[in-house]
């Protein structure tokens, strides 16, 4: 991890964190492309052979009373703890839906408005691979059904037909009955195009491999997708009187992640740029992840050294990391002026593994630099609003003589006689 302080070498790693961003891969397209013209052409045929291959299977859907038996036997402290979890997420998720909704307004004979409705069907893809997510099927179950959301598939690969049981235990949890054992982009086609097995869904939500995001990017416009999830990042503003040692254990929580994660200081303080580095390699030795933590640093880890708190601002929101993370004497104003990140932990006792798990908010969260533009996963994502207008005859009256006269500049002639017909009726 190296030590960066000339504007040269800051703009090199800016420039590096731009490639790592930038796409997946001509042969990953063309493998994704394969699987989901399999299934769009022969369904669950395809899905079984896919499964098959990958996963070592052939089953489709998991059935309740096998779900229940993997559920039992999670752990009991594990299980309080997804409640505990649960209940706050829920809690934060419903106070945004008081901010969403329907409204309308009165104006002489022309009633306006919005009408807000759930999406009726929704997939969410929880990766089951390498690892097992139970805090994905909260974060994504939850939004969903405070929205109000009434039909909520999920897909989880399960390897060997082996289902995990901290996974099992939330969806259970939650009351999803509709579970399949699939995954990868076959998974995300079945929910795109439907088969005999799946119906087909209006959204897709959920991280995954480079597999399963690269066939999100491809079938978005037939059905919504939420994000492309890339790699994992943090990046740190911290001055002299932050705790070296919290900032390398939150350095680490997401280089631990995979060799593609981005983890970042920026400091106006060299001594403790110095005192950080050598934080890491302590705890680095006693991590089970070292191998991927240390890749992940040596690529795209990275000490700033910033000439002050504005250009660690700066270069904050050039970055617009998914996490970024606020650990000065006085946090207030430099909050203010943050405008690029999936989610802002201010203070020594915010650390990003509490926004990941237990706190509310949910961890689904812009990345690449897609934090310019995105937000967080929210129950908005799964809320579509439809325009609503009501005009009285007067209020018709009132409007008719200037939609008349844009119509006709435009040439749009029966435009102009759809207004003209009721005038003269």
């Amino acid at each position: 991890m190296e030590i960066l302080k000339t504007d040269k070498e800051i703009e090199s790693f800016l420039g590096l964190l731009r490639q790592r961003a930038a796409g997946e891969g001509e042969q990953t397209t063309r493998s994704v492309k394969k699987i989901l013209s399999g299934v769009s052409k022969d369904g669950d045929r395809a899905l079984v052979r896919f499964t098959r291959k990958f996963d070592g299977h052939c089953r489709i859907r998991l059935d309740e009373a096998d779900m229940e038996r993997a559920a039992q036997l999670a752990d009991p402290v594990l299980l309080d703890a997804l409640k505990l979890a649960a209940r706050r997420i829920r809690r934060f998720h419903e106070k945004q839906l008081k901010r969403l909704g329907s409204w309308s307004f009165d104006e002489g004979g022309i009633t306006l408005g919005q009408i807000a409705r759930p999406l009726q069907r929704v997939g969410v893809y929880v990766p089951g691979g390498k690892a097992a997510y139970p805090s994905t099927v909260l974060m994504n179950v939850i939004p969903a059904q405070v929205a109000g959301v009434p039909e909520i598939a999920l897909a989880v690969p399960t390897p060997k037909e082996e289902l995990n049981p901290a996974v099992m235990a939330a969806i259970r949890m939650l009351g999803v009955k509709e579970v399949y054992s699939i995954g990868g982009a076959q998974a995300v086609a079945a929910f795109a195009y439907g088969t005999d097995s799946i119906r087909k869904v209006d959204k897709i939500t959920g991280p995954g491999n480079i597999f399963v995001a690269t066939a999100k990017r491809l079938v978005f416009g037939l059905v919504d997708i939420d994000m492309i999830a890339g790699p994992s990042e943090i990046l740190i503003i911290a001055d002299d009187s932050a705790n070296p040692e919290f900032i390398a254990a939150d350095l680490l929580s997401q280089a631990e992640h995979d060799e593609l994660a981005s983890a970042i200081l920026v400091t106006d303080s060299a001594p403790l740029a110095r005192k950080v580095i050598g934080a890491l390699k302590s705890q680095l030795k006693s991590l089970e992840r070292n191998a991927i933590a240390q890749k992940s640093l040596a690529r795209y880890g990275a000490v700033i050294i910033a000439r002050d708190m504005g250009q660690a601002v700066e270069l904050a929101n050039r970055i617009a990391p998914e996490h970024l993370e606020v650990l000065v004497r006085k946090p207030e104003k430099l909050v203010h002026n943050l405008r690029n990140a999936g989610a802002i932990f201010v203070g020594p006792w915010s650390p990003e593994p509490v926004g990941d798990y237990a706190a509310g908010p949910n961890h689904t969260l812009p990345t690449g630099g897609t934090a310019r533009f995105s937000s967080p996963l929210g129950v908005y994502d799964f809320i579509k609003y439809s325009s609503y207008l009501n005009l009285s005859r007067k209020g018709f009256n009132s409007l008719a003589g200037a939609v008349e006269t844009v119509a006709q500049a435009e040439g749009l002639t029966a435009h102009r006689n759809s207004v003209a017909i009721r005038r003269r009726g």
